[in-house]
C-alpha cells in the first residue's frame, strides 16, 4: 500500500492541486483524498518512468497507466475515478500554466454499462418500515429513521449530519447537507415527518446527555454513526424477512424508484437527490422502461 508523503516533502503542484480542489471546487473531504492518492500513484508511475512532473507526460504516459491499473485488476469503476481525477489534475496545471497540453483530452474508454441499482418493492418497504417495536423509545427512534431514509431519499451520510434546526416542520422541507458540502431542501412526506417528530419530542430529550443539534443520537446521547444506521436497517430488512442484502442506499434508490414509477420528472427526482448530473438520476428509470415495454406489448396492436 503506498504511504502518503508528509507535505512538507510533498511536489509543491501536489499541494497547490490540493489547494485548489479544496477551496475553489470544495470537494467533500473523502472525495479529496481519493483524488489527492490517486494522482500520487500516478506521479510515482511517472517517476519510474524518469518523468518528474505530470506536465511533461503525453497521452501514451496515461494510457499505460490505465493499462497498468487494468492489468492489476482494478474494476472499471475504480480506473473511471483514476481518469476523473487525471483530468481534474490536467485541467488544473493547463490554468495555472503549468502545461498547455491536456493529455487526457484525447483519452479514449470504453463505454461502462452501469449496472441497475438494487430496488425493494413498495410492499418490501412497507414492511420493514414496520419492524421497530414503536412501543420502545429505541424503537420509535429507528422508525423514524427508517422512515425519513426512504421518505426523503438522503445518504447515510446525510442522515447522520441532519441538525435540529434543518427541519422545517410547517413547511414539510428537510436542509440537507451533500456532497461537496453543497445544501439542498427537500420534501418530507407526512409519515416520515409524523415519525421524525415522535422521536424528537419523546425520544431524542430521553438520549441527550450533552448539547448537541444533531437530530439522531445514539445511547449514549452522542450522534448516531452511518455504522449504527446500516445495522438498524439490515436487522430491519432481517425482521421483515428480505432475504436480498439491504442497506441504507438501498432505500435510496428505491425512493427514486418508486417516484419516478408514480410519473415525477425526472428533473425533479434529481433535484431531491442532489445529483450534479441528470444522467445519474437517470439509472433510476429502468423499471419505467420495462413497464413501459410490457405496457407496449399487451396492447399495442403490433407489438
Amino acid at each position: 500500500m503506498q504511504r502518503h508523503r508528509p507535505e512538507s516533502r510533498e511536489p509543491a503542484w501536489v499541494r497547490e492541486f490540493a489547494a485548489h480542489l479544496r477551496f475553489e471546487h470544495g470537494l467533500a473531504e473523502n472525495t479529496l483524498r481519493a483524488y489527492l492518492h490517486h494522482v500520487r500513484t500516478y506521479s510515482s508511475f511517472l517517476q519510474a518512468l524518469g518523468i518528474e512532473h505530470p506536465a511533461d507526460a503525453a497521452l501514451p504516459h496515461v494510457e499505460a497507466f490505465l493499462r497498468q491499473l487494468h492489468e492489476l485488476g482494478l474494476a472499471a469503476s475504480s480506473q473511471a475515478q483514476y481518469v476523473a481525477a487525471l483530468r481534474a489534475l490536467y485541467r488544473f496545471l493547463t490554468l495555472v500554466g503549468q502545461t498547455t497540453a491536456d493529455p487526457t483530452e484525447l483519452l479514449v474508454l470504453p463505454r461502462r454499462q452501469r449496472p441497475l441499482p438494487e430496488v425493494l418493492s413498495v410492499e418490501e418497504v412497507e414492511r420493514l418500515l414496520q419492524q421497530p417495536d414503536v412501543s420502545t423509545p429505541r424503537g420509535i427512534r429507528d422508525r423514524a429513521i427508517l422512515e425519513v431514509l426512504y421518505g426523503c431519499g438522503v445518504r447515510v451520510c446525510e442522515l447522520c449530519q441532519l441538525r435540529l434546526g434543518d427541519i422545517f416542520v410547517e413547511e414539510g422541507l428537510v436542509r440537507v447537507r451533500g456532497k461537496g458540502a453543497k445544501e439542498r431542501l427537500v420534501p418530507i412526506g407526512a409519515h416520515a415527518l409524523e415519525w421524525l417528530m415522535q422521536y424528537c419530542r419523546r425520544v431524542r430529550p430521553l438520549l441527550l446527555r450533552r448539547p448537541t443539534d444533531r437530530v439522531f443520537l445514539n445511547a449514549r446521547g452522542g450522534a448516531l454513526s452511518r455504522m449504527a444506521v446500516w445495522k438498524i436497517v439490515q436487522e430491519a430488512a432481517r425482521r421483515a424477512g428480505i432475504a436480498r442484502r439491504v442497506h441504507p442506499h438501498t432505500l435510496r434508490h428505491s425512493f427514486a424508484t418508486h417516484l419516478l414509477e408514480g410519473g415525477a420528472d425526472l428533473r425533479a427526482v434529481q433535484e431531491m437527490l442532489g445529483h450534479a448530473s441528470i444522467t445519474t438520476t437517470q439509472i433510476y428509470t429502468h423499471l419505467d422502461r420495462f413497464y413501459l415495454r410490457e405496457v407496449h406489448r399487451s396492447f399495442h396492436p403490433r407489438g
